[in-house]
């Protein structure tokens, strides 16, 4: 490819770029502190019944 030509790799990402950091008024909006301890108690709770399990 020559230099004088445009690949449109950052110009075609742009759109999503703006898409994506758009915030939503309709969103769900979680605390990432609430995800990690949801899936630490998702994970003992999974421990807990292999070992009730046998």
């Amino acid at each position: 490819m020559s230099s004088g030509q445009n690949s449109g790799g950052l110009m075609s990402s742009a759109g999503l770029v703006r898409y994506f950091d758009a915030e939503d008024r309709n969103a769900i909006r979680l605390d990432p502190k609430t995800i990690v301890a949801f899936g630490v108690l998702f994970g003992v709770g999974v421990q807990l019944l292999n070992i009730l399990a046998l």
